[in-house]
């Protein structure tokens, strides 16, 4: 099929990014060719909707490919949206952000679905749980899918900084239940700390913003907490460590020598303190 005839699945949640696995992707074919056919639908107002297969018509494109090989589905609304999101959570390395919007979209999907059956069988319609269901296929549990879909509730700067790892997961699910200005204040707040919330200073914010309202002047107050687990901790990553030291030292020989180094140093500003 002419990819000129193919167009993105609508609202499709996983990125397609011109990184080094796409380059790679686009070697390929252009020495080999698409080896697994994309799968499409007809779309309603022509042409045809990529179901699964984004990244490889992309990759053919890039290629310079004019036809790349499809199967086509008759398939409704929600069935196309379940298949796409079953066939995409395969794939390594997804966003914290394409997993919650891929979730909720797969939910909404199997909920329309139950709709549906509720209306000649409302006992199998009682019983179902989406979320449960999403999780089955996924290999989560039902409480993890859920807590996935919350960050849907966060503002888009927000849910950047979580896909970029500035924000850990469990706090950005509570960050979820603060309002979009709520949120725009949490920014600013996170600015002036110079630092990201734990998740004892995201429950407070969530708190308080169930209360009475969370304002900046709070959001400010909380961050500038000196965190738990910051006080007499200090970690460095083994391999950050191992390019000074042999390679036949373990951890505890790194951690002896730079503990006996450090005395060292204190012992040499002590002298010329008193010089």
């Amino acid at each position: 099929m002419p990819l000129s005839e193919l167009h993105p699945f609508e609202g499709h949640p996983f990125k397609v990014l011109d990184d080094e696995s796409m380059t790679e992707t686009v070697e390929s074919i252009r020495q080999m060719g698409v080896a697994n056919p994309l799968i499409v639908r007809p779309g309603p107002d022509g042409g045809y909707e990529i179901i699964s297969g984004h990244r490889r018509h992309h990759a053919a494109e890039l290629a310079g490919l004019d036809i790349i090989p499809v199967i086509v589905r008759e398939l409704d609304d929600d069935a196309a949206v379940i298949m796409m999101v079953d066939s995409n959570l395969q794939r390594e390395n997804i966003l914290p952000s394409e997993r919650a919007k891929a979730y909720k979209m797969k939910m909404d999907a199997l909920r329309h679905q139950g709709q549906r059956t509720d209306l000649t069988s409302p006992q199998v319609a009682a019983k179902f749980r989406a979320d449960d269901e999403v999780g089955k296929g996924a290999g989560v549990s039902g409480d993890t899918v859920r807590r996935f879909v919350r960050l849907t509730n966060l503002i888009p700067e927000v849910l950047d900084m979580v896909d970029e790892k500035k924000i850990a997961f469990n706090p950005a699910v509570e960050l979820s239940y603060l309002k979009p200005e709520e949120q725009r204040n949490f920014l600013e707040a996170m600015d002036y700390a110079q630092a990201a919330p734990s998740l004892s200073q995201a429950q407070r914010m969530k708190k308080k913003s169930q209360e009475s309202g969370c304002t900046l002047d709070d959001m400010c107050s909380i961050m500038d907490e000196v965190k738990k687990d910051d006080l007499g901790q200090i970690a460095f990553r083994t391999s950050d460590l191992q390019k000074f030291f042999p390679k036949s030292y373990t951890p505890r020989q790194m951690s002896d020598t730079i503990l006996r180094l450090l005395e060292q140093w204190q012992r040499r500003r002590q002298r010329d303190q008193q010089r």
